[in-house]
């Protein structure tokens, strides 16, 4: 029985974004590039343009046998870590993407700003799903104060753990 392929993040070198996706494609895998229509300004004119959505990362389905195949190709810098393996992209995220792309030009990728006193969702770990408020930003961490359980709990968390309440 083959191996089920799953949708993994590479990083490429800066700008090789269209270069990779061809020379993937080339070697028959599945690739996804999720491009952005934007008005860019020439001196005479304006003009709509397709930029990669996140700059130096690409999307590629296929088994972990083909990593190896991925990381040698020209262009290719490493996959997105997690956990301390290849992190696996869910299809339905995949799909979300594209989805939102079709509908939408001239969108922006802005980083999730956590700031002091939000309030926010933890989604992984011992108190998955409880509410908490922001108390510190550590980096890429927060520490947080948990109030639901009666006791006021002060704990740290890695930021990719937490949601801002209200927001997906």
């Amino acid at each position: 029985m083959p191996e089920k392929k799953s949708w993994y993040a590479i990083y490429t070198k800066p700008r090789w974004e269209k270069k990779v996706l061809g020379y993937l494609q080339q070697r028959g895998m599945e690739v996804y590039c999720p491009f952005n229509k934007v008005k860019k300004k020439w001196s005479d004119r304006f003009k709509w343009v397709e930029e990669p959505l996140f700059k130096s990362y690409l999307f590629v389905r296929i088994t972990r046998e083909e990593q190896t195949c991925v990381r040698e190709v020209n262009g290719v810098v490493n996959f997105v870590y997690w956990l301390g393996k290849p992190a696996i992209v869910k299809d339905k995220e995949i799909e979300s993407i594209r989805k939102f792309l079709n509908e939408y030009t001239d969108v922006r990728v802005e980083p999730l700003q956590l700031e002091t006193d939000a309030k926010i969702t933890i989604r992984r770990g011992a108190f998955m799903d409880k509410e908490a408020k922001i108390i510190r930003v550590l980096g890429k961490k927060v520490q947080v104060v948990i109030e639901s359980i009666g006791f006021a709990l002060v704990a740290v968390i890695d930021k990719s753990n937490v949601t801002i309440k209200g927001k997906a």
